[in-house]
């Protein structure tokens, strides 16, 4: 994020208690997959947040508080009451949200929030992933998935280096009308910031259609002789390679090699206009008006390390136990078939569910049956939908399904 301050598919099952009747709505996500802890690239799961519970995980988290505009001249004041965990309202999965304000507070005119793992989790080498919902960014928002260098404390910025997964809102493509379309990768490092030279490196990707209506995946792998990002879906993660960056020159000073061999840290942050976006006036940021209540959303569904056991990797936090997978999985209730589905789905637990719906990956309610154990899918379109069941009691559970 060119910040000279401090600047990171599974199918899932979702349950949450409810009313008993049959709504539209889905409910917030318990990974089931997070059971599967090594991936069929031989990756094996290190740390996660899935943000399934109703406040920030602060053993993983610290929100920053400050107005110092990033070193970008950004507009906004961070605080920590801009940062929340809850449900996200089309798809009903539980979510990381940061939110941007129009309003004043010590001395700025919009508010927002920026939260990082330093000193709690870091990471050298592997794969990290964010399943992300963003805002219209319109003209002003600048959301950011990014990873700085955890010695950025003594040695500063840009020589603890940085690593830009996901920017979103630069001036480019407002210029070009492709907001919600357009977003980049870029990589920073180098010995001093010298009034903005440094050596960076990155490319911007224009997608085929908007991006800021679902969930999306943003991807770095990383090892000991590159770094690659990757835009995709639950269905297909690494669908497209934004940026390649060789890392395996010498380890001196100027070369890339030399800044990109050890810890990172993770931050999510929404930015409010600043030199990314070329706005500096509050009065231009279109994204916070009137019919939004001067309020903007980003989402996160989940983030998750990966690494390969390799000896250069190195990981520093909270470990992942058998144990919390084990109640993961023992969370799930029903099971469906086929699925791929042709023609009728049959749900299969203990309870037998009140009501059954198919729902389109929007949350629109497409079909619903009452008291029955199958549904018939005959006149769907192929394509990907979430099964959503409800039991007796009013418990939720959503799974996703392929129509063939």
């Amino acid at each position: 994020m060119n910040n000279i301050f401090i600047k990171t598919i599974s199918l899932a099952v979702f349950i949450v208690i409810f009313n008993a009747s049959c709504t539209s709505q889905v409910n917030p996500p318990v990974e089931e997959t997070a059971q599967v802890i090594v991936d069929a690239d031989g990756y094996s799961l290190v740390w996660q947040d899935l943000f399934d519970g109703t406040t920030l995980n602060s053993v993983n988290w610290t929100p920053e508080v400050n107005g110092n505009g990033g070193g970008n001249s950004e507009l906004q004041y961070y605080r920590s009451e801009n940062i929340s965990v809850g449900t996200e309202p089309v798809s009903g999965e539980n979510c990381l949200i940061i939110t941007a304000k129009k309003e004043s507070y010590s001395g700025k005119t919009c508010t927002s929030g920026r939260l990082t793992t330093s000193n709690k989790m870091s990471f050298k080498h592997g794969k990290i992933v964010a399943r992300i919902k963003l805002p219209h960014t319109a003209n002003g928002l600048w959301p950011a998935f990014w990873a700085m260098g955890q010695d950025y404390s003594s040695v500063g910025w840009p020589k603890c280096g940085e690593i830009d997964i996901l920017e979103m809102g630069n001036s480019k493509g407002i210029s070009n009308g492709t907001q919600e379309k357009y977003f980049n990768s870029w990589f920073h490092w180098g010995e001093s910031w010298n009034g903005g030279s440094y050596p960076n490196w990155g490319k911007d990707y224009t997608h085929t259609t908007g991006i800021q209506d679902d969930f999306y995946l943003f991807t770095l792998i990383w090892d000991d002789t590159s770094l690659k990002t990757y835009f995709g879906t639950d269905d297909d993660p690494l669908k497209v390679n934004i940026v390649t960056m060789a890392i395996d020159g010498d380890d001196v000073a100027g070369n890339a090699a030399h800044y990109f061999h050890k810890e990172f840290f993770v931050i999510f942050n929404l930015a409010i206009g600043g030199n990314f976006t070329q706005i500096w006036n509050i009065n231009s940021i279109t994204a916070l008006n009137e019919a939004n209540n001067y309020e903007a959303k980003m989402y996160v569904d989940y983030v998750k390390v990966y690494q390969k056991g390799t000896s250069d990797e190195e990981y520093t936090g909270p470990a992942i136990t058998p144990n919390a997978i084990n109640v993961l999985k023992a969370s799930r209730q029903y099971e469906i078939y086929p699925n791929p589905v042709v023609n009728n789905i049959t749900v299969v637990g203990d309870d037998s569910p009140s009501c059954i719906s198919v729902l389109s990956l929007s949350g629109t309610e497409l079909l619903r049956v009452v008291d029955s154990k199958q549904i018939n899918t005959e006149n769907l379109s192929s394509g990907n939908y979430l099964l959503k069941i409800t039991n007796s009691k009013g418990v939720i559970e959503t799974h996703k399904i392929v129509k063939k």
